[in-house]
């Protein structure tokens, strides 16, 4: 166990977590690190398959939960602290992505980002804080750098990973005198499931393999690579643990410098290029 990651000190066996979307992606990554860490981790999730081979592979408890579902929020709280008496630290990873701009975006569409990406986080909150304040525990939010600067046809993401940012801030204004912290990570290009079927897409429109889509999409980032999934992990295991006791409503990148690149220089850059299949 590292003990710069170690969950703070309980007087009643370990510190509990709770990972939304820990099926796979950063949520897997997650529940991964914070068990090697020494918390109890409890991840939810709606594919009951995922949740398993992730709990198989990193000691987690699977609950199949739909954070969408108020009533299936509350029996997953419920639970939580029936089974282990206790809720210390939130990881709010669930989220969905439509695209489209406002002018095409569906609204049911847009609906069902509202819903997933930022209510279904107000929901577990306000069911979950009193055991965090209880426990004087913490809050991530797995943000994006699309609530940092606005990505092109995606209005609706963009719009409500911003509001997840803000939400958590207002958590750590509200309840830190409480003792509680909440901070949010806004990862940039991350290898997950999510992002393998974007990568997909953009190689389909491009004739390019997943690997060189990878690459395109990441050329003008600063570390000129996307992200491992374990690396935003641990960056979230961090900000739940007692290493980062003062900080509190950060927002914080973890995109290899994608949202600090000035697009007014990118012209200028010599990997940059108008040609087809140059960058």
């Amino acid at each position: 166990m590292s003990d710069s990651l170690a969950p703070p000190p309980t007087r009643s066996g370990s510190a509990v977590a709770l990972v939304t979307g820990g099926g796979s992606g950063i949520g897997a990554a997650t529940a991964e690190a914070l068990s090697t860490a020494g918390w109890t981790v409890v991840i939810c999730g709606r594919r009951a398959h995922a949740l398993e081979r992730t709990a198989e592979a990193t000691g987690a408890h699977p609950v199949v939960a739909d954070t969408t579902d108020p009533a299936a929020v509350r029996g997953l709280i419920d639970h939580i602290v029936t089974r282990f008496g206790r809720l210390d630290g939130v990881v709010l990873n669930a989220g969905i992505v439509r695209a489209g701009p406002v002018g095409e975006l569906s609204e049911s569409d847009w609906t069902a980002m509202v819903e997933t990406n930022l209510t279904a986080p107000y929901r577990l909150l306000h069911l979950a804080l009193p055991h965090l304040v209880a426990a004087r525990g913490a809050v991530v939010g797995v943000s994006s750098v699309s609530a940092l600067r606005a990505s092109g046809g995606n209005c609706g993401y963009n719009a409500t990973k911003a509001g997840l940012s803000m939400l958590l801030q207002s958590v750590a204004i509200d309840y830190g005198p409480q003792g509680v912290r909440a901070n949010v990570v806004c990862p940039g290009w991350t290898r997950t499931e999510m992002a393998d079927e974007e990568m997909a897409e953009l190689g389909a429109e491009r004739g390019l393999d997943a690997e060189q889509a990878y690459h395109l999409a990441s050329a003008l980032v600063p570390l000129s690579r996307p992200a491992q999934s374990a690396e935003v992990a641990a960056t979230i295991a961090w900000l739940l643990s007692p290493a980062a006791s003062y900080v509190n409503a950060a927002v914080l990148p973890v995109d290899g410098g994608h949202s600090v690149v000035d697009v007014g220089t990118v012209a200028f850059d010599p990997r940059f290029s108008l040609a087809p299949n140059r960058i």
